[in-house]
């Protein structure tokens, strides 16, 4: 198994940052069309296309793009074991955990959309905006600079 990681290493890996970049494209548009949902009002059209956009945006994008992310992770680290044995992987790790948990609870804030049960406002989703944004320089600054 290895060996053909090996092999490929280099594939999983333009794979895996296509995806990353596809994942956080979603985790960026996503509460900022909670924004304008918010402002959209529940029985407008606009509501309504809002709640295909996010959706689709959802299921066709995101939660692909999450899952290839962390299969091409997986194996690139599989091909490279020994880089358990440096602490900026743990943390970047983690902070990986946390952006799969900020994806859940997007979904489940999408839902609410869906059903008309949202009772946040436009400006909660505007600080939620900026979450993935801080994730994302932490792993990426972990993964170029390895400062520990």
């Amino acid at each position: 198994m290895q060996d053909f990681i090996l092999t490929y290493y280099l594939w999983f890996k333009a794979v895996h940052i296509i995806s990353v970049i596809s994942w956080m494209a979603g985790l960026l548009y996503l509460p900022r069309l909670f924004v304008y949902h918010v402002d959209a009002g529940h029985d407008s059209q606009l509501s309504k296309t809002l709640k295909v956009m996010e959706r689709r945006l959802l299921k066709a994008i995101m939660n692909p793009a999450m899952i290839a992310s962390w299969v091409f992770g997986v194996l690139m680290i599989i091909g490279n074991p020994a880089l358990f044995q440096q602490g900026w992987i743990h943390v970047k790790l983690l902070a990986i955990v946390l952006m799969t948990i900020l994806h859940i609870v997007f979904g489940r804030w999408r839902k609410a959309f869906e059903t008309d049960q949202n009772k946040r406002s436009a400006e909660f989703y505007k600080i939620w905006n900026e979450v993935p944004t801080i994730l994302m320089i932490i792993i990426v600054l972990l993964a170029v600079v390895k400062p520990f």
